[in-house]
C-alpha cells in the first residue's frame, strides 16, 4: 500500500506566503515525477508544479517566478513554497506522484493525496 498525504494549507492574505508538503510513503521501489496540482471551485484541475527524479522542473506560467518546487529523494518528499500569494491561488492543492510500486516493468502507478486547501484572502 501507497500513502500520498500533503500538509501544509491555510488561510493568508495576499502577498503572503505558504509551504506545502507531501510526503509519499508504503512499498516504493522508485519516484518518478512528484507535482502539485490545483482545483479551484468550479474549475478543471490544473498542474502548478512538476519536478523530475534528476530534478528538472515544470512551472505554470500563471505561478513562474512565486512558486519553487522542490524534492528530497531520500525521503520521498515534494514541497512547494508559494509566494507573493494572490485571491486567485485560493484552490484545494493535490500531491501527485508516479511511482514504482512492484518489482515489474508494469509496476507503476499515479498517485493523489487527499487534497489540502488554500486560501487567499485580498
Amino acid at each position: 500500500q501507497v500513502q500520498v498525504v500533503e500538509s501544509g494549507g491555510g488561510l493568508v492574505q495576499a502577498g503572503g506566503s505558504l509551504r506545502l508538503s507531501c510526503a509519499a510513503s508504503g512499498t516504493i521501489f522508485s519516484i518518478n515525477d512528484m507535482g502539485w496540482y490545483r482545483q479551484a471551485p468550479g474549475k478543471q484541475r490544473e498542474l502548478v508544479a512538476a519536478i523530475s527524479s534528476s530534478g528538472s522542473t515544470n512551472i505554470a506560467d500563471s505561478v513562474k517566478g512565486r512558486f519553487t518546487i522542490s524534492r528530497d529523494n531520500t525521503k520521498n518528499t515534494v514541497s512547494l513554497q508559494m509566494n507573493s500569494l494572490k485571491p486567485e491561488d485560493t484552490a484545494v492543492y493535490y500531491c501527485n506522484a508516479h511511482i514504482k510500486v512492484a518489482r515489474t516493468p508494469t509496476g507503476w502507478g499515479q498517485y493523489w493525496g487527499q487534497g489540502t486547501q488554500v486560501t487567499v484572502s485580498s
